[in-house]
């Protein structure tokens, strides 16, 4: 599986087992719900910062959103 699927995967659960939208989410990590919506289709290339974001917001570490299931 490619990484940019492993990332969309792993954000989808952990954004939604918070029980909070893309909206929601992106307000709080202070990104736009678009890009939200990109990464969570693999559609995007997130930078290592924003991945730290993600990360930090969602209280995991940066290798939990890119590690395999």
């Amino acid at each position: 599986m490619d990484i940019r699927q492993q990332l969309a995967r792993n954000l989808r659960r952990l954004r939604q087992d918070r029980r909070l939208s893309q909206e929601a989410f992106a307000d709080e990590v202070g990104i736009h719900r678009t890009y939200v919506s990109d990464l969570e289709r693999g559609a995007r290339n997130p930078t290592i910062l924003i991945i730290q974001k993600l990360a930090h917001y969602l209280e995991v570490t940066p290798g939990k959103l890119l590690d395999p299931d």
